[in-house]
């Protein structure tokens, strides 16, 4: 089992100093970030919990460069993301980030290896699409199309797809929320292969409690900000998790 980084002598990948961010409703503003401090290291696995409204979702965007803080900054291996324009921003999710989500937004006429071969072609140094299916331990499915998978087999292949480019990143929003607890344990032990064997840094948003045990730092967010951390000496296997 993966023994949690020693942070006292790798740096962060990411280092987050007062990040803020605001929205304008009408005229209400909204904080949905209230000046989160915070470090992820190189090859954590994190998890994120808290209720619906508590930061987590939109943390996680301005991480992958996909929304702007509205204060404070966020910087990548030193590289400052808060005022990278958007062309930048789409270098960095190319080349250094990969995105699960919920639903599995696979392309319906496209077979699993098809899908994940899309990546792989706008893609700096990628696997091949079979070995990408083969880590989430689906070489065997590769010619079938989404209709013919099951829930977990197509977030699987979202998997894949998502870390057929090595990314240095992998950030994952509820990943098993549609998923019933026996499928769930599949998907979460294919993303444990993938931060172990890739080295790549795995941030999960969940709000099943239990998937916390799997984790190297469990990460509490509460009305916009970091309530506590909690840090896992042992690290449970998927297969040991019960919800």
């Amino acid at each position: 089992m993966a023994n949690a980084p020693n942070r006292a002598e790798k740096k962060p990948a990411f280092h987050l100093e007062g990040l803020t961010k605001v929205y304008e409703m009408g005229d209400v503003l909204v904080h949905a970030l209230r000046g989160v401090n915070l470090d992820l290291y190189e090859g954590e696995f994190v998890v994120l919990l808290g209720p619906s409204g508590s930061g987590k979702s939109t943390l996680v965007n301005i991480l992958g460069g996909l929304d702007h803080a509205t204060e404070g900054t966020v910087t990548f291996r030193g590289d400052d993301l808060t005022s990278s324009d958007e062309r930048s921003l789409t270098q960095f999710r190319r080349n250094h980030v990969g995105f699960v989500f919920q639903f599995y937004n696979l392309i319906p006429s496209l077979t699993a290896l098809e899908n994940v071969a899309l990546v792989t072609e706008i893609a700096r140094s990628p696997m091949t699409a079979e070995e990408a299916l083969d880590i989430v331990n689906l070489g065997e499915r590769q010619s079938h199309f989404p209709a013919q998978l099951s829930g977990g087999e197509q977030q699987r292949v979202a998997i894949a797809r998502a870390v057929a480019k090595r990314p240095d990143v992998l950030l994952c929003d509820e990943p098993t929320g549609a998923l019933d607890i026996k499928t769930g344990v599949v998907v979460l032990e294919a993303l444990k292969r993938v931060n172990e064997s890739l080295g790549t840094l795995t941030v999960v948003i969940t709000h099943n409690a239990a998937i916390a045990d799997m984790a190297d730092r469990v990460i509490y967010f509460a009305d916009g900000d970091i309530s506590h951390i909690d840090t896992n000496d042992h690290r449970k296997d998927p297969s040991e998790l019960s919800w």
